[in-house]
């Protein structure tokens, strides 16, 4: 006997239409935020940033492949790791398939890691993926977009910069060491899969950006990261609408494995 609620046709008609115009309320919403996140103001780049690529070194301007528009997947994986995040994974599995409905919009859509090109190239091998993955190992550019832990590095700190959740967790995990343990199933799991540790996995975080190409210059135009990065998953918005939804539990996420790895648990 399920432990659902049971009714009739009439009642789930009901409920439904109920529902459904929540969803419309739901959607206009989403369409004004869309809107306000085009009125952003954009932000000319002060600096030219080399990627490597499998083609050589590139310019950020060179990535945007004559288009006007380039997004930016901040895919964690860094110099430390020996593979990708599982969870940064399982989003760019979608990406292949989007690529020309987004080239035919006039934009190129592309991943960035801190990890040397060699080890990127061979994981998206491993993947059977095929996208433009570009290494900022030799480059700024994680830091600037608050991606990647600063290191060495010298910063600004009358700069103001974005950063990504995990950055911020690496910082907490220095300040206050009583977090660790209490932190998510995932972050363990995810730390394992990637060979490296806890704080050498959250000295990479992820996020989205977009840049726009106008007159020769580029323009920083929108970032986000943890569940702003969502829309991407594709798999959460279809679970949202099965019947048991996410089914997650007190520990969310900490289901997903790689494409290949479900087999083996």
């Amino acid at each position: 006997m399920t432990s659902r609620r049971i009714g009739t046709r009439q009642e789930w008609l009901a409920a439904s239409a109920t529902l459904l115009e929540r969803e419309k309320q739901l959607t206009r919403m989403g369409d004004e935020l869309a809107r306000q996140r085009r009125e952003l103001p954009w932000v000319p780049l002060d600096k030219q940033y080399t990627l490597r690529t499998e083609d050589g070194t590139r310019t950020l301007a060179e990535l945007f492949e004559g288009r006007s528009q380039l997004v930016v997947y901040h895919f964690m994986f860094g110099p430390g790791y020996q593979g990708g995040c599982p969870a940064c994974s399982s989003t760019a599995d979608s990406f292949d398939g989007v690529l020309a409905h987004l080239e035919a919009r006039d934009v190129t859509m592309i991943c960035v890691s801190r990890a040397p090109i060699e080890r990127l190239l061979a994981y998206r091998e491993r993947m059977g993926w095929s996208f433009t993955w570009a290494s900022s190992h030799d480059s700024d550019f994680n830091v600037d977009y608050g991606v990647s832990a600063a290191g060495s590095m010298i910063r600004d700190p009358a700069v103001p910069r974005p950063e990504a959740s995990e950055i911020a967790l690496l910082k907490l995990l220095h300040e206050r060491p009583a977090v660790r343990e209490n932190l998510p199933l995932v972050t363990t799991q995810n730390a394992s899969a990637t060979g490296t540790d806890l704080d050498g996995y959250f000295s990479e975080g992820h996020g989205v950006s977009t840049f726009a190409r106008e007159s020769g210059t580029v323009y920083h135009c929108y970032s986000s990261y943890a569940r702003g990065t969502e829309f991407l998953m594709g798999y959460y918005a279809i679970l949202d609408r099965a019947p048991k939804g996410r089914d997650e539990g007190d520990q969310p996420m900490s289901w997903l494995r790689r494409h290949h790895e479900y087999h083996n648990q």
